[in-house]
């Protein structure tokens, strides 16, 4: 059984490349796989290894500075979730391309997952999916307001021109894990925003304590490793990956005709040329060749 650890932690790191160093070397020692992302603005990423691996390494992160209180979730799987481990630097650990937007300085109103029905469902408050369209077409809240958009950097634009739809009204955010709802709250509390609330621990958190009996989610969560999508208990959903877009599809869609393993799939078919799908092609076959010699091949899964 491997356990999955999600974090991320808002601090200030003056030299990120020096710790990337001593963090990679850990991580291979302890057989982690996953994605961390190092910047100035802290460190964000999905790791899955042994249950003493993944100590090992949220006890040397809690020991970075200005992390000893780093919160994170955890889960668990059969299966390693994670084909590699890539601890990168960035210049944002979630990419907004807002320069002066800072979760350190100030974010919204954490609510906790069990207040968060009684805060989505009151007439005065308009509830913001900060997640990008392929990850809201699988799940969302009930009565939640869906951006439409297909990357994070897109959200300040989509507010500037809705805005307008939301005068005098409390606005609620969500996101995965809430990382995005860090920078997204702080956004609007520096556009005068003045009742911003965002859902504590994302997602994930709710479904990992609200009772399928008494939830408003709808669906299921799009998660950025192996397991593809989580429902409540964070049960494994029943989603896969198509590996030409990297959008969740069901099983049943491979069954349609414009699917073709790691070439296309309904969502994604008109959006590649002849040549591209050639050339995904071309990867299906090493990717069988590598298998057949019995190694494994990389296989790059959508990151977020």
């Amino acid at each position: 059984m491997y356990t999955i650890a999600a974090l991320y932690h808002f601090t200030r790191f003056a030299d990120p490349a020096a710790i990337r160093g001593p963090l990679l070397d850990l991580c291979e020692a302890q057989r982690i796989s996953g994605s961390l992302l190092l910047a100035h603005e802290g460190i964000n990423g999905t790791i899955a290894g042994p249950r003493a691996g993944i100590d090992a390494v949220l006890d040397h992160i809690r020991a970075l500075p200005g992390c000893a209180d780093l919160e994170w979730k955890e889960s668990t799987s059969a299966d390693q979730p994670f084909r590699r481990l890539k601890v990168r630097l960035k210049k944002e650990i979630v990419t907004m391309g807002q320069p002066d937007v800072d979760p350190r300085a100030r974010v919204g109103h954490y609510v906790e997952p069990a207040d968060w029905n009684d805060l989505i469902r009151a007439p005065d408050v308009a509830v913001i999916d900060t997640r990008n369209d392929y990850e809201v077409a699988i799940g969302t809240f009930e009565g939640a307001i869906d951006p439409g958009t297909e990357s994070f950097r897109d959200f300040p634009a989509w507010w500037e021109a809705n805005k307008h739809r939301f005068h005098n009204k409390r606005i609620a955010m969500f996101c995965t894990g809430g990382i995005r709802c860090e920078k997204s709250t702080n956004f609007l509390l520096g556009q005068g925003v003045e009742d911003v609330y965002h859902l504590k621990g994302g997602i994930l958190k709710y479904l990992e304590d609200m009772p399928a009996s008494d939830s408003t989610w709808q669906g299921e969560c799009f998660v950025f490793d192996g397991r593809v999508s989580v429902g409540h208990g964070l049960a494994e959903g029943p989603h896969e990956l198509c590996f030409a877009c990297r959008r969740p599809i069901l099983p049943a869609d491979r069954s349609r005709p414009e699917y073709e393993h790691g070439v296309s799939c309904h969502l994604c078919i008109d959006e590649t040329d002849d040549d591209a799908k050639d050339r995904f092609r071309e990867r299906q076959k090493q990717i069988a060749l590598a298998e057949a010699r019995g190694e494994r091949h990389i296989r790059i899964v959508h990151e977020g």
